[in-house]
Order: structure tokens, then C-alpha cells, then sequence
């Protein structure tokens, strides 16, 4: 796909969420169900069924998915979906490209142990290994713009509104 066919592709749907803003206002949402036989979260992909467990280092056997990583992996590919619409539409010359996505974690935390430990990651870092010829400034704008349009980074950097609540 070329910045024309994405341009193509997107201007009735920016066209329509301009005349009524309630139109971009789409509700995602996850499902998941509890194990039965262990400490572990069903979820629902749409594609699959991926198993949640406890990470290793909280007692877990490490057979099924942390979901700390699938939180960075959300990122990652996030990212990197926005990174190539962004390429793609500023005509950007990229060729490979890979994402990668660390965080630090202290379990103390999550475990209860130290009060003072914060439960979740102190630190997230995102990294892009670009092939590409393009000068350092369309490099800036190309993350720059990744950045400012990637659902997942945004989210964890702005925080939204959280809720609990549960029912019979």
C-alpha cells in the first residue's frame, strides 16, 4: 500500500468523524474467563484462546503467558503498526524495521513484600531498528508521529479513567 491508497482508504472515515464526532467512538473490549484447574486467565483473541498465568517470578510455571509481556507486546505491535501507516503516508523510505519493547518489573510488589515497591513497571522503553537512508529529521518526525498516534503508548503515558465493578 502506498501514502495515496492509505489516504484513499482513510479520508471517508476522518471525513465522517468530523460531521459527527460520536462516529470515532467505538468501545474495544476483552474477554476472559477464569482456570478451573490453575492460577491462570483464559483470553479470548478472536483467533485463539492464550492462556494468562503467573510469571516465574510470582510463582508461575512459565508455560502460560505473562500478561506483562502481552502488555508489551500490545506496545510492540501497536507501535509498529503505526510506525509503518506513518511511513506509509509521509512517504517515508523504510525498509525492515523491528520494534522492540523492554519494561522493568519489581515483584516485590505484586507479591505484597515491600510497601514501597510500586506494583507494575517503573520503566518501559520502546526501540525501533530502522533500514533506511531517510536524514535524522524525517527519522524524528516518522517516531515523533509514531508516538503521538500509537494507541497503546499513549495510553500507558496518559493513564485513562479506570473502573472495577463486578456482578452476580
Amino acid at each position: 500500500m502506498d501514502a495515496t491508497e492509505l489516504k484513499a482508504m482513510q479520508a471517508p472515515l476522518k471525513q465522517a468523524y468530523r460531521d459527527d464526532a460520536s462516529q470515532a467512538l467505538i468501545t474495544l473490549k476483552a474477554r476472559g474467563s477464569i482456570d478451573d484447574q490453575s492460577v491462570a486467565c483464559k483470553v479470548e483473541t478472536g483467533r485463539a484462546i492464550a492462556i494468562a498465568g503467573l510469571h516465574p517470578a510470582t510463582g508461575g510455571s512459565g508455560l502460560e503467558l505473562c500478561s506483562g509481556d502481552m502488555l508489551l507486546e500490545a506496545l510492540v505491535a501497536c507501535a509498529g503498526v503505526t510506525l509503518k501507516a506513518v511511513a506509509t503516508a509521509l512517504e517515508f523510505k523504510l525498509g525492515a524495521a523491528t520494534v522492540e519493547a523492554e519494561g522493568d518489573l519489581d515483584f516485590r510488589g505484586t507479591l505484597g513484600v515491600a510497601r514501597d515497591a510500586p506494583v507494575g513497571f517503573r520503566a518501559i522503553r520502546l526501540n525501533f531498528a530502522l533500514d533506511t537512508d531517510e536524514p535524522q529529521e524525517r527519522i524524528d518526525s516518522l517516531l515523533k508521529l509514531t508516538e503521538r498516534y500509537c494507541v497503546v503508548f499513549q495510553t500507558i503515558n496518559q493513564k485513562p479513567e479506570l473502573t472495577v465493578s463486578a456482578r452476580r
